[in-house]
């Protein structure tokens, strides 16, 4: 599935790690609401294209293609996929272990019991039994379960980011902190003025809701 939170305001699922702005850019700052929209309206577009893409070139090979679930996901979705298997193969071997692959699904949000990673496994015709698993298999899972994903639900774990307290607002002290975390050089000037741009209640920080519209555009 194409996500559809605004870029600029960070990916919510690259990394499993939020991430504040460019100065320079829309989004979550100094910017107006229209310049977000349209950051969020333009990536949009884009996934739509590659995604069109992709169709046409499975049909063109007579739809073999269509049926492999890694062609439907994004090439930012798919190089999130792999550095969650990457995290977990510490030998380069190219597979993993049962338990690897369900941290590494966990990694990417999904964190499923052991029964529905083997339904998953033998909708994929692969076999559970294995001790280790190739990272074809793990691709095929993430991916399978990436394209039917909620883009709500993933722009809410890209809140919960900043808002580790459930706290229900993102407030200028977790603009701070996450700041630090990443090495942003923002003045205190300018986290205020990311608050103040989105807190349309003006109740001291930026709520699920106005999050989740900022990012819908």
């Amino acid at each position: 599935m194409a996500s559809t939170a605004n870029p600029s305001f960070g990916r919510p699922y690259s990394n499993t790690h939020g991430k504040l702005p460019e100065r320079s850019v829309g989004g979550f700052g100094a910017t107006s609401h229209a310049s977000t929209r349209e950051n969020a309206r333009l990536e949009r577009e884009r996934q739509e294209r590659e995604r069109a893409q992709r169709e046409a070139q499975a049909a063109a090979q007579g739809g073999s293609a269509a049926t492999n679930p890694i062609n439907t996901i994004t090439d930012e979705q798919r190089e999130e996929i792999n550095e969650a298997f990457g995290l977990f193969d510490l030998d380069k071997d190219q597979r993993i272990d049962y338990h690897e692959f369900k941290v590494a699904l966990k990694a990417l949000g999904f964190d499923l019991p052991k029964s529905e990673i083997i339904d998953l496994l033998t909708q994929h015709g692969i076999s559970p039994d294995p001790p280790q698993q190739p990272s074809g298999p793990f691709q095929n899972v993430a991916a399978t379960l990436i394209s039917h994903r909620d883009p709500r639900d993933e722009i809410l774990r890209a809140f919960a980011l900043f808002d580790t307290e459930d706290k229900g607002i993102i407030s200028i002290e977790d603009l701070r902190r996450v700041a630090r975390e990443l090495g942003e050089g923002l003045e205190e000037d300018e986290l205020v003025a990311m608050i103040e741009e989105f807190d349309l209640e003006n109740k001291g920080g930026v709520g699920r809701e106005e999050f989740v519209g900022i990012c819908m555009g």
